[in-house]
């Protein structure tokens, strides 16, 4: 299996329901060729650079998932024959993944949206502490 991180975007006018019909649908074609969703973010209503398909604004949808090329063609022929999609792109992240680094990366993804949620930055806090016990020892 090959990991992969693939965005597209649905047209504005869509209802919750039609939204969540696309998103089964592309997650029912991954699983079917024996993949795992690693990571599926809803990111909302947002509003184009420029107009695509002379649309001004669309709903993206993040899926990072483990699974073989078969299932990406398929995925990409789907979205070329739907209307409600107005552009995708896929990205392989990885040539080769294991049961295990899927489990990590999920853990990985769980942690990071954790710390996000909370607002602790372990990056900063570690930079400080650092520069904190530097001065304190002058």
């Amino acid at each position: 299996m090959r990991r992969y991180e693939t965005i597209y975007i649905l047209r504005p006018n869509l209802g919750e329901e039609e939204i969540n019909t696309i998103i089964d649908n592309t997650t029912a074609i991954i699983l079917k060729e024996g993949g795992a969703i690693i990571h599926l973010d809803r990111w909302g209503l947002r509003k184009f650079a420029y107009p695509i398909k002379k649309e001004t604004q669309g709903t993206y949808i993040l899926v990072d998932y483990a699974t073989e090329p078969a299932a990406v063609f398929e995925m990409e022929r789907k979205f070329r024959i739907d209307d409600s999609v107005l552009k995708y792109m896929t990205v392989k992240l990885a040539d080769d993944i294991t049961e295990e680094k899927i489990e990590q990366a999920k853990v990985d993804i769980a942690t990071r949206k954790a710390a996000k949620e909370s607002g602790d930055s372990d990056d900063n806090d570690d930079s400080d502490d650092s520069h904190d016990s530097d001065h304190s020892e002058d």
